[in-house]
């Protein structure tokens, strides 16, 4: 055998690249087929097919991490670097959604009555579900950053309860979320105050929903199954970095779409 002469990690090839793009094109193409003639067979094919390489791909990327023994401190920097333009790459995304609120909020035109609410829209109270909301992210955030205190100093019981308590308040932000949604006095078809309010906090509702599929799926799991140690953990750190991002995120969006927004 080829002995390896340097800490870095040449990648074996992998058929999960090839799975994951089919699996993007049918459920793409899927939606379309299923909003046009009501067919869900083809969306259904590329959503399994994206669940089979999801969980296939990340085994490996785990057996690569945990047991093999590939992600020395040089790959897990470049891990970090990749994560970086990735979490930057999300801060545009919604930088989007508010540019597209602050210019029809700022400078209200005839059509909406020249005023911000526009004419005709009840706003939500920015005091009710909103603030208790946003008391629940803060809450997370400190929960998630206590497991990771904890998993650096080798705690492992307080890791695993404060990981488990920050995944309860992101299942409890979304379902106050949803209830939110249900009440709410508009709908997205309501101008533009209505494609602005649900685009912006449906997409960050997403990935509230996502960083807690991350944490609760893959941290928790390897953290009960002894994967991460003091020094090698990037994968919960990864998640980590995303949830505080999507608290901040949440911060940018309570101060400005709902209380100055009202």
């Amino acid at each position: 055998m080829a002995r390896q002469a340097h800490a870095y990690h040449m990648v074996d090839p992998s058929p999960w690249p090839l799975t994951g793009a089919t699996a993007a094109l049918l459920l793409t193409s899927g939606l379309a087929v299923w909003f046009h003639y009501h067919s869900t067979t083809l969306m259904t094919l590329g959503l399994i097919l994206m669940l089979l390489t999801m969980y296939q791909w990340w085994r490996d990327i785990v057996r690569e991490g945990t047991y093999m023994g590939h992600h020395t401190p040089p790959v897990q920097k470049g891990l970090r670097y990749g994560m970086i333009p990735f979490i930057t790459s999300e801060v545009f995304f919604f930088l989007g959604f508010f540019w597209a609120f602050f210019h029809s909020s700022l400078a209200p035109t005839p059509e909406l009555g020249g005023c911000w609410p526009p004419t005709g829209i009840t706003p939500l109270d920015p005091f009710e579900v909103p603030l208790l909301n946003t008391a629940v992210l803060l809450a997370s955030g400190v929960t998630v950053t206590w497991a990771h205190h904890s998993l650096m100093e080798g705690q492992r019981k307080e890791a695993i309860q404060s990981l488990a308590l920050t995944i309860l308040l992101g299942c409890y932000f979304t379902t106050l979320q949803a209830m939110e949604y249900y009440e709410a006095p508009f709908t997205i078809a309501d101008g533009v105050y209505g494609s602005t309010f649900f685009v912006a906090t449906g997409f960050h509702g997403l990935h509230v929903i996502i960083g807690t599929s991350f944490l609760a799926g893959i941290c928790l799991l390897r953290q009960i199954k002894y994967h991460f140690t003091s020094q090698h953990h990037f994968g919960f750190e990864a998640a980590a970095w995303y949830w505080h991002f999507v608290d901040v995120v949440w911060l940018f969006l309570y101060v400005s779409i709902y209380w100055w927004g009202s």
